[in-house]
């Protein structure tokens, strides 16, 4: 009885000391788009990974890093999906879990994504065989709301930066692929209120969201994406590149020879595998993170 109690009680304080803070964004609602289906995390099998489908509302994962390491940069981490699922883990959470290592605490977003039935996954690949089109015109819909979770992160992360004990001027922006999209519309939409202090797109999807002329006072930004991506976005990732740079923007390239699309943090025995360590070390040389 004693054995169990015990094995009980490891069980609960491993249970709440990894358990993670959730934060319920605030966000307008959508008069044209409706949920039928509740939020839902499940192993896709297609993707041979973790993912979170049916969001309608968005919230925040919080990771904070011990006190001794913090170096006062937070990251908020849009993960990607074709705007259908999160990525949560290799987007996400190892994201996270790498990064608080280094002192940053990290938000991982979840904005919202189009509504769809039990297996986002598998329904995004019959649409993209039969009816890509139709991915177009519902992912269309929705990237405006997840834009605005996403501005809405930065608001929240900088009002309540004495909370978390980070500077609000060392607040970023990092998404992939769809995230990374994101990351482009935070980039081209924000106010002085929500500007974020860097930003990281991550084989950012130029494809459904386009490269645009980014403003005069655009943040440093640092993209990353491989030459094999099979998705065509690195055209649009050096066109981002080539935009900022023209107009003497700070900005940086990591285009690896491969790597495919996806890679986040899957280890594939490439370069591509060290690309975060990258991104450390260009926080290094920007001020923004502290050894």
């Amino acid at each position: 009885m004693k054995k169990q109690f015990l094995i009980t009680l490891f069980i609960t304080s491993f249970l709440f000391t990894n358990a993670q803070e959730v934060i319920k964004l605030p966000f307008k609602q959508s008069t044209e788009i409706k949920w039928s289906q509740n939020e839902k995390e499940y192993y896709s099998e297609k993707w041979t990974t973790q993912v979170i489908t049916n969001v309608s509302t968005p919230t925040m994962l919080v990771y904070k890093p011990t006190k001794e390491l913090n170096n006062g940069a937070a990251v908020i981490v849009a993960p990607g999906g074709a705007l259908y699922a999160h990525s949560i883990n290799s987007e996400g959470r190892d994201v996270a879990k790498w990064l608080i290592k280094k002192g940053f605490t990290v938000f991982v977003l979840k904005y919202r994504l189009v509504p769809t039935g039990d297996d986002a996954v598998t329904e995004l690949a019959v649409l993209s065989k039969n009816n890509p089109s139709k991915i177009r015109e519902e992912v269309a819909k929705v990237i405006p709301l997840s834009i605005s979770d996403g501005l809405n992160a930065i608001s929240y992360v900088r009002n309540n930066a004495n909370e978390f004990t980070i500077k609000p001027d060392k607040i970023g922006f990092m998404g992939f692929s769809a995230g990374g999209a994101v990351t482009m519309g935070v980039a081209y939409n924000y106010t002085k209120e929500n500007r974020p202090d860097f930003l990281v797109p991550v084989y950012p999807w130029t494809t459904q969201y386009p490269v645009q002329k980014p403003k005069i006072n655009s943040p440093p930004m640092i993209i990353f994406c491989a030459s094999n991506d099979p998705l065509g976005l690195v055209p649009g990732s050096i066109e981002l590149y080539n935009s900022y740079h023209k107009m003497g923007l700070n900005v940086a390239l990591h285009m690896y020879s491969k790597g495919g699309h996806g890679f986040g943090m899957r280890e594939k025995g490439l370069p591509s595998d060290t690309w975060i360590e990258r991104f450390y070390d260009w926080t290094l040389v920007e001020g923004i993170a502290q050894k």
